[in-house]
């Protein structure tokens, strides 16, 4: 693989998942992009999905030198966030709900929407949400997950019991789980899409609250998607996608996560505003991160553009790139 795409193997961009524009494929196409998400709602059902993947999937295999597949992510996780519908896709009810059905129930439902996925050609979707909430009377409080019942209960052993479930079910389908947003957005008040200086003030390094992630790692899920907060208890002075201490102490050493450490959004959230996008993509693969989720697909070039220059005049900035796209190769090959 060219360093060109190396460096495409570790981005994955937005599109619309009605369907991608001409400008959306020639920006996948020009920066020879290996992973894309489909962004906003559609429904189209799984038939008008498949074709819209189809579309963009041909782009990339045209675009490469060589036979790999593309991830093709999606956020399916119920109630307020599902990105899918129309024919062919349940109605998933919120993650609340699915905390308050047994495991075995949850597990099998999971199974039935990953297949659902599968049919319509995405094999990532960007859930289960594993922070934990602590109570209910702070659910309307918790902007990013209470207020929209993304939790799936308000302890770290429920929470972590449904997470494992819906992972399995979706693995099962062939679907590839993402537990997020770790270290956990459960105790914030204000949301990173749409606020800046989001800080969690109480999660510690070796919070109770860690107890979904740590043990979705241990069942062996291969994606955790890191939050886009600061945690003052663990690294104050960095954001997590800029924080080793968070990705590379916490989740590989801590942990023993050997997966794609994906970001959130780090294009469109308020969060990152400060931060121009070339310096947003190099901070983020320095502290140790996997995978760049971007979901304006016109911001990307920019973040290529930093990436491609800055890894070829530094050995040490290519080989965290070498690195963090062989991780990424390895779970393409692993799933196939």
């Amino acid at each position: 693989m060219s360093l060109k795409e190396r460096i495409g193997q570790v981005l994955m961009v937005g599109v619309p998942a009605t369907g991608s524009s001409i400008a959306d494929r020639s920006t996948i196409s020009t920066h020879e992009l290996g992973n894309f998400f489909l962004k906003g709602r559609s429904s189209a059902g799984t038939a008008g999905t498949a074709s819209a993947v189809q579309r963009v999937e041909s782009t990339i295999s045209k675009s490469l030198s060589v036979d790999v597949d593309a991830f093709v992510a999606t956020d399916q996780e119920g109630g307020y966030v599902q990105v899918l519908k129309g024919s062919g896709f349940s109605t998933l009810p919120t993650a609340l709900v699915q905390g308050s059905w047994g495991t075995a129930t949850l597990r099998g439902r999971a199974e039935a929407w990953g297949r659902q996925l599968a049919g319509a050609g995405i094999n990532v979707n960007l859930a289960p949400v594993a922070d934990t909430v602590p109570s209910a009377s702070f659910a309307p409080s918790n902007a990013p997950i209470g207020y929209w019942k993304r939790e799936y209960g308000y302890d770290p052993a429920t929470v972590s019991a449904a997470t494992r479930a819906f992972s399995s079910g979706m693995l099962a389908a062939g679907v590839d789980p993402v537990i997020k947003h770790f270290p956990g957005l459960g105790r914030v008040t204000k949301n990173t899409d749409i606020s800046r200086n989001v800080t969690d003030t109480k999660t510690t390094r070796h919070d109770a609250y860690l107890k979904p992630f740590s043990d979705g790692v241990a069942a062996g899920d291969d994606w955790v998607m890191v939050s886009n907060a600061y945690y003052s208890r663990i690294d104050a002075k960095n954001i997590a996608p800029f924080s080793s201490t968070i990705m590379r102490s916490m989740l590989r050493e801590d942990l023993g996560f050997n997966g794609i450490i994906v970001s959130d959004d780090m294009c469109d959230a308020e969060q990152l505003a400060p931060w121009g996008l070339g310096t947003r993509a190099l901070r983020f693969f320095e502290a140790g991160g996997t995978m760049m989720l971007c979901v304006d697909a016109p911001k990307m070039p920019a973040i290529a553009n930093a990436l491609h220059a800055k890894a070829s005049k530094d050995p040490a900035f290519a080989r965290l790139i070498d690195a963090a796209a062989l991780h990424v190769l390895r779970v393409k090959d692993e799933r196939r």
